[in-house]
């Protein structure tokens, strides 16, 4: 059995140990103690040659200076997202500690709760060394579809992308717009984050596959996402903060659009709708945002 040590221990963190242990022997560990089975140090857990990482995008870049020590582990990101400080991308983030041939980003559709439950999904392992990728594959349970890529900027923008699509999504929802705006606005999103995926050499079919439209359409759909759940909330006119109390915890939808709206400045990019989410972050009526959508 592989040792596998995954870091992060909240839902999707668990899930994956969960998941991971039907075939290996699975360690997990976050910055903060939690009373869970096999929890041991941050120390301890990066002797395993595997390492699953589930830190939030906008804590990767405080949590590898203050914690980690490469000794040549081979690592999954299991999170998605982009740095909201910087506009960097977590590849970007983890090239400073990590060699290009040791590491991999998992992308595709996949709630926590669902996995815990060991019902069936699809995911992809993406990296620009195949061994790597499919040796994290066949890691997978019997339950999860594991399938392999080498485009990572593919996976990492849909991945970080879907999220602020799924704000939107959540929004024309809590607004009571209907199945025709909702059908509209998600494959008008997914047409956007190909756009701003080209930008950076991302392949088409991540954006027709599992890691774009598959994962898009899950999150965007469910009030299972919390995006999707900080959408209904804009939609009631509940402050960021309100919302985030509300959750109790990450959505990784709320930085990336900050980082989106920065990336868009920069390069002068046209994302009219992750500027809207932008906007309705920062404030903005709803029903303005929909009036400008719908006009733009």
């Amino acid at each position: 059995m592989n040792k596998i040590g995954v870091i992060g221990a909240g839902k999707w963190g668990s899930a994956l140990a969960f998941a991971l242990s039907e075939k290996n022997e699975v360690l997990i560990s976050s910055r903060t103690p939690r009373n869970l089975k096999n929890f041991v140090s941050m120390k301890e857990i990066l002797k395993c040659e595997y390492l699953v990482v589930t830190v939030p995008a906008q804590q990767v870049s405080s949590w590898l200076k203050e914690n980690f020590v490469f000794n040549n582990q081979k690592i999954l990101v299991a999170s998605k997202g982009i740095e909201a400080s910087s506009g960097k991308f977590l590849n970007e983030i983890y090239e400073e500690f990590v060699p290009d041939k040791n590491i991999a980003f998992l992308s595709g559709p996949s709630f926590a709760s669902e996995v815990l439950k060991s019902l069936p999904t699809a995911l992809v392992v993406n990296s620009k060394n195949e061994e790597l990728s499919e040796k994290f594959a066949s890691l997978f349970p019997s339950f999860i579809k594991a399938y392999t890529s080498t485009d990572v900027m593919g996976a990492e923008v849909c991945g970080a992308y879907k999220n602020v699509i799924a704000i939107a999504a959540g929004i024309c929802e809590g607004l009571g717009l209907g199945k025709n705006a909702a059908a509209s606005l998600i494959s008008r999103g997914l047409v956007e984050m190909q756009r701003f995926g080209y930008e950076y050499g991302a392949k088409d079919e991540s954006f027709v596959g599992l890691s774009g439209a598959g994962d898009l359409f899950l999150t965007a759909s469910s009030i299972m996402s919390r995006n999707f759940r900080v959408g209904l909330g804009l939609s009631k006119d509940k402050s960021q903060q309100e919302i985030l109390d509300d959750l109790g915890e990450v959505a990784e939808g709320i930085g990336t659009s900050y980082a989106l709206e920065k990336i868009a400045n920069e390069k002068g990019l046209y994302l009219p709708i992750a500027k809207e989410v932008y906007k309705m972050l920062e404030g903005k009526n709803p029903q303005e945002s929909l009036k400008d959508l719908l006009s733009s």
